[in-house]
């Protein structure tokens, strides 16, 4: 590796690339000085071909062992190209020939989101400040060999205008291997590179690699604390946190009123059948203790207004968490209120009744916060619409592996991990949504780990079944269904 990142960081010269090259990714392989094992050698070819760097883009490549020593070749390949003045760009790339014999690689969602993990990774470790730029990029899909990278990324890259004029389309992932972030770059898409095709870095290295990944898959589920959730409540005043089932969306509203609201806040649940006058308020009918006069309506708040009011009676800053925010009918829940949802502005909206303590106009005070938790796996109920969503701040709540870590067992902790990998390398971008949270792996109320994921993790995954949630990837949920019942 060490060769590898010299030639990198050196100036491009074209009369020894060729060779130092060859030489550099020879190094990578066998005990002595490689990082990969000598089977890892006969599982790829390498590319570097003489050329004229005035006149064609040079490059270095690891490429599918099945291509042709020269010409074009397609299928996966990991490259890197050398350019003047400036540091190479280190990048995975499809052969202009296209996807074939990789396309179960190219094709399948998780290589993708990895690539995109790793770029992702690399743009939040390595930031720019003079630049302003990303210094990393990933396409959505690797197989989408039509689409070139954008213009708008093209722009912030002048050093390789040329590079992106002939193999704009092919390019699904990149990064400007500068000496800073060179090292981790060429490490962390190498060894995707080596693992896509079944192998691994050697002992010595494994523990790095692993460190690496855990690096960059904190960019495919990232975490959020309470304490961020709290700063964008103080910053956005409304929030909805969504995640799926079992990421303990509720437990942390919960915190946070007991916790960073000291006490001051109130939880109620949405349902199908919440109205506007429970959640605003309206007439309500009550007994007038006269036979004759039968029922009687009067006024009363909804939750909302029951809010405003302990809200309006305090200097502390007072929380309303709605849990499963998202099984009623919003747009008609709210009603008129919806206009008062500014964060950033205080608006007035005239109601039908006149409040005790409120009156017949409503104003949301300022130290009233509203927290929304939603299930993304719930998919009987409508999508908010955008007037909605526009109102709040959105985060997103993923499968936390440290809690499993911590409360969990080791044999709990690989069920984990086996299903995770199950969701990022085959989920689509809508069914990652549905990776079930780490609460579905540890003791649950004097009930082991095991019987726990037995009766309540199973029945999930199999009501996703049904439905044809995971429908592209059934046969490994079946798989994993299976080992857990064999438990």
């Amino acid at each position: 590796m060490q060769k590898l990142i010299e030639l990198c960081s050196n100036p491009y010269d074209p009369s020894v690339w060729h060779e130092d090259s060859k030489n550099a990714f020879e190094e990578l392989f066998g005990a002595t000085t490689g990082r990969y094992g000598k089977s890892a050698r006969d599982a790829v070819k390498f590319r570097t071909p003489k050329l004229d760097g005035n006149k064609n883009v040079p490059f270095s490549a690891i490429i599918n062992p099945s291509a042709p020593d020269s010409g074009g070749y397609s299928g996966m390949s990991f490259v890197i190209f050398p350019v003047k003045n400036g540091p190479p760009m280190i990048a995975m790339v499809v052969g202009t020939m296209g996807l074939s014999p990789d396309e179960h690689i190219l094709g399948r969602p998780g290589h993708s989101r990895l690539v995109y993990a790793i770029s992702k990774w690399l743009n939040h470790t390595f930031k720019d400040p003079y630049k302003r730029r990303p210094i990393a990029w990933a396409k959505q899909e690797a197989l989408r060999i039509d689409k070139s990278v954008p213009e708008s990324v093209q722009k912030g890259f002048p050093l390789y205008k040329d590079i992106f004029n002939k193999y704009g389309k092919e390019i699904y992932g990149f990064c400007e291997g500068d000496k800073q972030i060179l090292e981790l770059s060429l490490k962390a898409f190498l060894d995707l590179n080596f693992e896509e095709r079944g192998y691994y870095p050697l002992t010595n290295f494994q523990k790095e690699q692993e460190d690496l990944k855990s690096q960059y898959f904190n960019f495919l589920m990232p975490k959020i604390t309470e304490q961020e959730v709290f700063n964008l409540l103080n910053a956005r005043k409304y929030v909805v946190l969504q995640g799926p089932p079992g990421t303990g969306k509720t437990r942390l509203s919960q915190n946070l009123i007991r916790g960073f609201y000291n006490g001051y806040g109130t939880t109620i649940q949405f349902h199908p059948n919440t109205t506007y006058e429970t959640f605003i308020g309206g007439l309500f009918p009550e007994s007038s203790g006269n036979k004759e006069l039968g029922l009687t309506f009067s006024v009363k708040k909804g939750s909302l207004l029951e809010a405003v009011e302990a809200a309006k009676k305090t200097d502390q800053d007072y929380l309303l968490v709605i849990d499963e925010i998202n099984r009623a009918d919003l747009a008609k829940v709210l009603g008129e209120a919806i206009f008062c949802l500014e964060p950033y502005d205080e608006r007035e909206v005239q109601l039908n009744y006149n409040y005790e303590n409120i009156g017949n106009k409503l104003m949301l005070p300022k130290n009233l916060h509203i927290l929304g938790t939603m299930n993304t796996a719930d998919r009987s109920i409508a999508i908010l619409d955008v007037a909605i969503r526009r109102r709040f701040g959105f985060v997103d709540l993923w499968p936390d592996i440290s809690v499993i870590e911590q409360l969990g067992t080791s044999e709990s902790l690989r069920l984990y991990q086996s299903l995770l990998s199950i969701f990022i390398d085959y989920a689509n971008d809508e069914s990652i949504a549905l990776m079930p949270g780490h609460s579905y792996f540890i003791d649950y109320y004097g009930m082991n780990q095991i019987d726990h994921m037995k009766t309540n993790l199973l029945p999930l995954l199999k009501e996703y079944l049904a439905n044809g949630y995971v429908a592209s990837f059934a046969d490994n949920i079946h798989s994993f269904i299976q080992e857990v019942e064999s438990m």
